[in-house]
C-alpha cells in the first residue's frame, strides 16, 4: 500500500533547478513539506538575460523573477541560505546559520560558480558573470566613459558580454582565449570561423590561441599580459572561463564528486533512492546518446532533470509507480550575441568530427548539422529567427531517431 506523503523533502539550492524541483515534486503528487534553501538573497530569476539584456541596461530585474506556478505556493523558501553539510546515512543537512534539517528526500540543486584564474595581480576591475549583483556590477563599469575591456573567454558568456559591451559603445573590447576560434569547443570551426569574422565585422578584437599570464597594476587592473608577452590595456577584465559545481557540501559522503555530482539513469546520487540532483550539477548518463555521464550547462536542463527527478524522487517515498524509463533529453540552447542568433538542438558536441552544412552558407545565414557513425545528433543555426526556426524543425527527427548505443 502507498504511503501517505507526510515527511520532507529538502531542496539544496535556490535556482532555477531548485524551483523547478518544487514545482515538479508538487506535479509528481508529493503533498509533504518541500523546504528549498538558497544563497542568494532573491526567489529565482532567469539567468540567461544576465549577460545581454541586463548588461545592456534593457530589462529590469522585475522582468527576470520567476512566478512559482500555484501548485508550489507552500513551498518553503530559506533565502539568504547556505547549505554547507550533508550527512547522507542520517538524512540531514547542515545550514550555515548552525542550523540541521532533517529530511526524507533530498533534491541536489546548487549549480554552479565562476571558475576564477589563478594569475597574480590585482583583483579590483575583474569581473564575473552568474548572478544579477554580477551583472548589475559589471554594467557600473562598462558604462564609464572610454573603458577598455579585456573578456576572458571566448564561450557562450564571453562572446555575449563581447557583444553587449560593443552595443554599449564601449571604446575597446578584445576576447582572450587560448583555442584559435570562439566557441570552437562545443560547435568546431564551421561555426567557429563564422563567428569570429561577425563578432569581428562588429567591432570585437580578438587574442586567440594565447592565455593569460598575470594582470598589471597596483589597487586595480589597469592591463592584461598574455602568454606571448602581449600586454592589453585594459580597465575592466570579465572572466568567462568556466565553471565550477558547488559540491564541497556534499563532502564525506562517498560521492563521485569529481565534475558535480554523478547520478544514475534516473538521476539517483549514490545509488540512494531518495536523494536525487538536477540541473547543470547534475553529471548523468544520457540513454539517447552514449550513456557516458556528463553535465550539461544549457537552459532547459534544469527543467528536464526535474521532471524526471521528482517522480523517480516521489516514486520512491510513496512506494508507488514503476521504474521510470532511463533518462533521455534532448539538449537545447540558443545564444543572442549581436543582432544574431545560434540556436541549437541535440548534442553537437558528439558530432564534431562529422559536420555537414543542411542549408544556408557560413558567410550569412547557415544551419549546421553534427554526425556520429552517420547519425545526425545536433543541427546548430546561427543566423535570424528564419534559420532559428530551420533548427526546430529538426527536433522532431532527433527525438525519433534510435539511441546511438542500440
Amino acid at each position: 500500500m502507498a504511503e501517505t506523503p507526510t515527511g520532507r523533502i529538502v531542496v539544496a539550492g535556490g535556482s532555477m533547478g531548485g524551483l523547478r524541483a518544487a514545482e515538479q515534486l508538487r506535479a509528481a503528487g508529493w503533498t509533504g513539506a518541500i523546504t528549498v534553501v538558497g544563497d542568494e538573497p532573491h526567489m529565482p530569476y532567469n539567468r540567461p538575460p544576465l549577460s545581454k539584456e541586463v548588461l545592456a541596461g534593457k530589462a529590469p530585474f522585475e522582468s527576470l523573477a520567476f512566478t512559482p506556478k500555484a501548485a508550489a505556493a507552500d513551498v518553503e523558501w530559506r533565502l539568504g541560505t547556505k547549505a554547507v553539510a550533508a550527512r547522507l546515512d542520517e538524512h540531514t543537512v547542515e545550514l550555515d546559520d548552525g542550523e540541521a534539517i532533517r529530511y526524507d528526500g533530498l533534491v541536489v540543486a546548487t549549480g554552479m560558480r565562476p571558475r576564477r584564474l589563478p594569475c597574480p595581480g590585482p583583483l579590483a576591475g575583474r569581473h564575473t558573470v552568474r548572478t544579477l549583483a554580477d551583472a548589475q556590477g559589471l554594467r557600473d563599469e562598462l558604462t564609464r566613459h572610454g573603458v577598455r575591456v579585456v573578456v576572458v573567454g571566448a564561450g557562450f558568456i564571453g562572446c555575449e558580454v563581447a557583444a553587449t559591451a560593443v552595443g554599449l559603445g564601449v571604446r575597446e573590447v578584445t576576447v582572450v582565449d587560448p583555442l584559435p576560434l570562439p566557441m570552437v569547443g562545443p560547435l568546431g570551426d564551421v561555426l567557429g570561423r563564422a563567428l569570429l569574422k561577425r563578432h569581428e565585422e562588429r567591432g570585437v578584437r580578438f587574442a586567440l590561441g594565447t592565455g593569460v599570464a598575470c594582470f598589471e597594476g597596483e589597487d586595480r587592473v589597469t592591463g592584461v599580459v598574455l602568454g606571448d608577452g602581449t600586454v592589453l590595456p585594459a580597465d575592466v577584465v570579465v572572466e568567462s572561463v568556466g565553471s565550477l559545481a558547488n559540491t564541497e557540501w556534499l563532502d564525506g559522503n562517498g560521492l563521485d564528486l569529481s565534475d558535480g555530482v554523478l547520478t544514475d539513469e534516473q538521476l539517483r546520487v549514490g545509488g540512494r533512492p531518495e536523494a536525487v540532483a538536477v540541473g547543470d550539477v547534475a553529471r548523468f548518463p544520457n540513454a539517447r546518446y552514449d550513456g557516458v555521464p556528463r553535465r550539461v550547462e544549457h537552459w532547459s536542463i534544469p527543467t528536464d532533470t526535474a521532471k524526471h527527478a521528482a517522480k523517480a524522487l516521489v516514486a520512491h517515498l510513496t512506494g508507488t509507480g514503476a521504474e521510470l524509463a532511463a533518462f533521455a533529453p534532448l539538449p537545447t540552447f540558443w545564444s543572442d550575441q549581436h543582432e544574431f542568433r545560434l540556436q541549437s538542438f541535440g548534442a553537437p558536441v558528439l558530432g564534431k568530427g562529422d559536420v555537414r552544412i543542411l542549408d544556408g552558407d557560413p558567410e550569412s545565414d547557415v544551419l549546421v548539422g553534427y554526425h556520429t557513425a552517420g547519425q545526425l545528433v545536433g543541427v546548430v543555426a546561427l543566423g535570424g529567427q528564419a534559420t532559428a526556426m530551420g533548427a526546430a524543425r529538426y527536433r522532431a527527427q532527433l527525438l525519433k531517431q534510435p539511441a546511438l548505443t542500440a
